[in-house]
């Protein structure tokens, strides 16, 4: 949920603590459904109260890789295809601003499968003064941004070499000044071969090789629509999160970062123009001070003052009675994810250098105990064990556990590789989290037995991406040893691409362009992503995938936990709670409200 990023995030496609960007979705202890209280008529308007403990990374469609992000974003923004929130469908890219699906049968896609032309539906505007449709030329800008020299999409990776053109258009882009103007100018003179506007409602992408996984790709927020007032801005900034203007049915009415979002009725949106968002609701106010432990108690007290959760999730502490009560409010949805995992920061200075070596990363992924840090997080009901880097569900994933706990092991690769006396590392988690303050004292804990003490940096979850992972002057400086973070697809099923480039692809995935927030690098997982990404068949991919996970867990850059069920609760009050793994939370723009809890 991401995200999953988040991302990023996503992100990029999260447990009880972490968010990313991830996969499918579930209710009430289960993974079937979307949730209760959804019998009846939907009742219109009211407001939907969001209560959380963290904003989003930004509020910048081509930039956002976080699932917080994304959630607000399912409100004012909208994409080529999505995700609708439909049970069963949850998961299968449908129309959005697009008309159709493109296919080789209704002339989408090209015999050699490397073009796709899609035209936009009618009915789509910005909301400015006076509204103006939503055009090619918004898609083509939109895309370009992604690679803006100030604050570029973490997932480029996935696409950097597939659109033609690309990589040549933002090496050019990077070498801009970092002002509006610059950045501007740079984007209404440069051409983008593989993105053309082929008339007002029709645009044109052109690939490099055929990848079937090209339409679900287009999910992303970064293919947004970008109209020509965002370029007054620095992309990511907060001044454009003040002043950003909406195609979905909400726009921004304020944003006090880490305090408060309040999203209001967009008024050039019309309901026949938008197939997947409902927008029942007349106002989404969400409040971002609340403490985990607090969103839960007031969803579960019963007023109309708290609704749903915003980026955060049940404390993992409570789960087991609620699962155990089959709480009809509880959702488990399936994520295809990785989340949360434990990144090894390879260039840190710190220890000589040691997270350098792969002798110290393996001895760290036999030290650590895996079962205990499922168990902070809820057990593993909701957190099933994952040992290498592809989840189940994904094209490529084949269970192997090359790192079993063992102590003794561990001690024996340190010393062999001349650390017998031990490390001092850092540790990088969130401290407004219940399970991420509980896995870093397991950590601590289980690393100490093997001769490694681990000293805490706790970060507010605001400056968690922004100021230390997604930042490479943090890692290269050694501010952070270890960290707590989480991956889930950007797309689903042969999806594989969407984990390695983004976090295991070298130098193209290294922050803040991508998510390798370790700085892992070997031209060995290189190559076999390429021939991946580049398979003619979900078969051979299957197999090509396959063997860069066990080369990435042969070079132990992280160390993976679980693929793990995502816990969302919502109030009574809410109707048609239907979970989105894209988003890792119930869609905002698809539940209603009881009548007599409409909130105010």
């Amino acid at each position: 949920m991401k995200p999953t990023v988040r991302r990023l995030p996503a992100l990029a496609l999260a447990s009880a603590a972490l968010l990313v960007v991830a996969a499918c979705g579930g209710s009430g202890g289960s993974s079937d459904s979307g949730g209760g209280g959804s019998s009846g008529e939907p009742s219109a308007g009211g407001v939907l109260n969001m209560l959380g403990t963290g904003d989003v990374d930004y509020m910048d469609p081509n930039v956002s890789y976080y699932s917080v992000g994304y959630s607000a974003l399912r409100l004012w923004s909208r994409q080529l295809f999505t995700y609708p929130a439909v049970q069963g469908q949850t998961t299968t890219a449908a129309p959005d601003l697009a008309e159709e699906i493109p296919t080789a049968d209704n002339g989408g896609i090209s015999k050699d499968g490397t073009t796709y032309t899609i035209k936009l539906r009618s009915g789509a505007q910005w909301n400015t003064d006076p509204a103006r449709p939503v055009t090619a030329a918004d898609m083509v800008r939109g895309v370009e941004r992604t690679c803006n020299p100030v604050q570029p999409f973490g997932g480029i990776p996935d696409f950097a070499t597939l659109i033609e053109g690309y990589q040549d258009f933002c090496d050019g882009f990077s070498k801009v000044d970092q002002t509006p103007k610059a950045i501007a100018a740079y984007i209404d003179d440069t051409d983008l071969p593989g993105v053309v506007a082929k008339d007002d409602s029709t645009v044109v992408f052109t690939l490099t090789q055929p990848a079937s996984f090209f339409v679900d790709m287009l999910t992303l927020p970064a293919f947004s629509p970008a109209p020509e007032e965002v370029l007054d801005y620095l992309p990511g900034s907060q001044d454009l999160g003040q002043h950003q203007v909406s195609d979905g049915p909400y726009q921004i009415e304020s944003w006090n970062p880490t305090k408060e979002i309040v999203f209001t009725r967009n008024p050039a949106w019309t309901a026949d123009s938008d197939p997947i968002r409902k927008a029942y609701v007349d106002k989404v106010v969400v409040n971002e001070t609340v403490s985990q432990e607090s969103v839960q108690q007031q969803l579960q007290t019963g007023n109309a003052s708290a609704d749903m959760e915003f980026g955060t999730f049940p404390p993992p502490s409570q789960l087991p009675g609620l699962i155990s009560a089959n709480d009809p409010n509880l959702n488990l949805g399936e994520t295809a994810s990785t989340n949360p995992y434990i990144v090894f920061n390879t260039v840190s200075p710190n220890n000589g250098g040691a997270l350098g070596k792969t002798e110290v990363r393996q001895a760290l992924e036999h030290a650590l105990n895996r079962d205990n840090i499922i168990q902070v997080y809820g057990g593993p009901k909701v957190n099933p064990p994952l040992t290498h880097v592809l989840p189940p569900g994904i094209v490529g994933s084949e269970d192997f556990d090359p790192y079993p706990y063992d102590v003794a092991k561990a001690k024996s690769l340190l010393a062999e590789a001349g650390h017998a006396d031990g490390l001092t590392l850092k540790f990088l988690y969130r401290s407004s989290s219940e399970g991420s303050t509980k896995a870093f004292q397991t950590v601590q804990q289980d690393l100490s037995d093997a001769g490694v003490k681990v000293e805490g940096v706790p970060s507010p979850d605001a400056d968690f991406y922004t100021k230390y992972l997604q930042e490479p002057t943090a890692a290269r400086s050694g501010v952070w040893d270890l960290s707590l973070s989480g991956w889930g697809p950007d797309w689903y099923g042969n999806a594989a691409l969407s984990f390695f480039g983004p976090l295991f692809s070298g130098e193209p995935s290294f922050p803040p362009v991508g998510s390798n927030f370790g700085f892992y690098e070997n031209p060995a997982t290189n190559k076999l992503i390429d021939q991946a990404s580049a398979a003619p068949d979900e078969s051979t991919a299957a197999s090509l995938w396959a063997k860069a996970d066990q080369q990435v867990m042969e070079d132990a850059p992280f160390f993976p936990i679980t693929s793990p069920l995502n816990p969302n609760y919502h109030a009574t009050q809410v109707n048609n709670a239907i979970y989105l793994p894209a988003i890792q939370n119930f869609d905002p723009a698809n539940v209603w409200l009881s009548p007599d809890m409409q909130g105010g």
